[in-house]
């Protein structure tokens, strides 16, 4: 209760402050959804138009790709993007990324930031100590570098073998939900180590599906199986889930309108919330993937996800062919809907209460403590990751070598 009444404070004390800074032109609601509006930038150097937003307080959180990362001195110049940024900001931005490891992996040993593996490798090595070495090496490189959430640890199942965007590309530990679940738990405490937000993906299941979200509908009313959702509930009943990113898969024995799991009510408030219990924030995966684009269009898909449960609204403008949205028009496009009444003030006011907890959970960016530990412990883990690849160099039949030597000595 204590925590809840200090979020509420804080939530009011930093909207008077914004209010009073921009006052020509914000108001508390303006601030209320900018603090819903994830979007993706151009480039891999600061962006003026995202900067300004920023300082406006029309926008609450980031998303880096690939694309955004400096060529030359990486590690320096994504830092110094995620200082600026930050300190532009009225409210703390969340900074995002999807670093899963492996094939979903932004920050690559080319740019000098330290090997990971997918997730499939550290499930079928059965070893939890793996999980935890890469999970510590990522959580201590997105510390360092400013970045506050990960888009991980991916909890799909691997349902279904001929499944192209989680099972072959190798993001889901495992077919089983226990396995899945003793690996996640240790990538999240390895995060929460360097003071970083995981989000599970992709409620409520990805791995059965047999289309990509990204070019189309993927219904898996026929393919999904409720232990699919094992994960979240175990996760949750532990305490062990910061936040959870949806997926817009259609499954129509959870909702018989077919709506997808980011539009729908029935997935994310009766089943997330209500069954389940979890009450912190919503991300919704991409809203400028085709299942969702082309199919509702960018009004109504807003109207839906937020009245449904989503708490902040993700544009990468990061897909091809896709249109970019920027943040003004989507932040006039949610107020329009707000002063119109097709969605309630009370449903943002919910929204930005839990955004704002959230955010009061994470470390203060500036604590040196904390990054100069995050930097030594980048240094310690590129050496132990080159043992450890060293040690996994070693062919059978070298051990076989080594064993007849051992019997010939004795």
């Amino acid at each position: 209760m204590r925590k809840i009444r200090s979020t509420f404070l804080l939530a009011t004390i930093i909207i008077c402050s914004v209010v009073n800074s921009q006052a020509q032109t914000l108001d508390s609601l303006s601030i209320k959804i900018g603090q819903m509006i994830l979007v993706g930038m151009p480039s891999n150097s600061l962006d003026s138009a995202v900067l300004q937003e920023v300082k406006l307080g029309k926008v609450g959180a980031l998303i880096y790709f690939e694309k955004n990362i400096p060529k030359a001195n990486s590690f320096t110049g994504l830092k110094k993007m995620s200082w600026t940024y930050q300190h532009a900001a009225p409210i703390p931005l969340l900074i995002c990324i999807d670093q899963e490891g492996g094939k979903v992996n932004r920050l690559k040993e080319k740019y000098g930031f330290p090997r990971s593996i997918t997730a499939a490798a550290i499930g079928k090595s059965k070893a939890l100590d793996s999980a935890r070495f890469y999970g510590e090496s990522t959580g201590s490189t997105l510390a360092g570098l400013g970045i506050n959430v990960n888009f991980a640890p991916c909890v799909d199942l691997a349902v279904n073998p001929e499944n192209t965007v989680i099972v072959k590309v190798e993001r889901s530990y495992s077919n089983n939900e226990d396995s899945v679940i003793m690996f996640a738990r240790e990538v999240i405490l390895a995060h929460r180590k360097f003071g970083v937000i995981t989000a599970l993906k992709h409620f409520p299941g990805h791995g059965s599906s047999t289309v990509d979200t990204h070019f189309g509908v993927a219904d898996v009313t026929h393919t999904w199986n409720e232990r699919e959702i094992k994960p979240y509930k175990q996760l949750q009943q532990e305490g062990y889930i910061d936040a959870v990113m949806s997926s817009h898969i259609v499954n129509q024995n959870l909702d018989p309108k077919a709506l997808p799991g980011t539009l729908s009510q029935r997935v994310l408030d009766s089943l997330l919330r209500k069954k389940i219990g979890f009450n912190g924030v919503v991300f919704s995966d991409d809203m400028q993937m085709s299942a969702i684009d082309k199919n509702y269009g960018l009004g109504e898909s807003i109207k839906l996800a937020i009245n449904g449960g989503i708490d902040i609204l993700c544009f990468s403008n990061n897909l091809r062919n896709a249109k970019i949205r920027t943040v003004d028009t989507v932040h006039t496009l949610i107020r329009r809907l707000v002063e119109s009444g097709e969605i309630k003030k009370e449903r943002i006011d919910l929204s930005f209460k839990r955004i704002m907890q959230l955010k009061s959970s994470l470390k203060k960016e500036n604590d040196q403590v904390q990054l100069a530990n995050a930097y030594s412990e980048i240094t310690r883990l590129k050496e132990l990751n080159q043992q450890y690849v060293d040690q996994l160099a070693v062919s059978k039949p070298d051990k076989k070598k080594i064993r007849k030597m051992k019997k010939k000595k004795a």
